[in-house]
């Protein structure tokens, strides 16, 4: 049962924001990045709060994803995309990103914060952030 609303088109849209973020990490690292995105929706607070479509989440400005500023995001979702896409709507989590409303690829270690929001973990290059329960409580909601 998905635990944001998403139509077909949705679902294509986040398996391209997957891909555009992180192919090169994997399925897993593709997996995390939804998990970002459907917290994002989810939320409805921070940098967040109002964004509650997949459409809004994608093309946030300021604060969104670099890849959609890049023409490598706009190419077709491929089915495989588009079966891990719909985990993460369905509800599925994944840690480091479990409850991350953020993520970055640097060039050293992770910081242990981020805008003031403490370091969850690290998958392989990507560090990821969560937001604290009593700033962001929506995140942590179970499904």
């Amino acid at each position: 049962m998905a635990v944001v609303k998403a139509s077909s088109e949705d679902v294509k849209l986040l398996a391209r924001l997957m891909r555009a973020e992180a192919e090169g990490e994997g399925e897993l690292g593709m997996l995390m990045v939804g998990n970002v995105g459907v917290n994002r929706i989810r939320a409805n607070c921070l940098d967040f709060r109002g964004i509650r479509t997949m459409q809004q989440m994608v093309f946030q400005r300021p604060g969104g994803f670099e890849a959609t500023l890049k023409g490598y995001f706009y190419q077709r979702a491929r089915e495989r995309d588009v079966r891990l896409a719909r985990k993460v709507i369905d509800g599925e989590r994944y840690h480091p990103a479990t409850y991350a409303l953020w993520f970055f690829k640097p060039t050293g270690d992770c910081p242990s914060q981020w805008y003031n929001q403490p370091h969850a973990g690290r998958f392989k290059s990507h560090c990821f952030f969560h937001p604290t329960g009593e700033n962001c409580p929506g995140v942590y909601q179970t499904y």
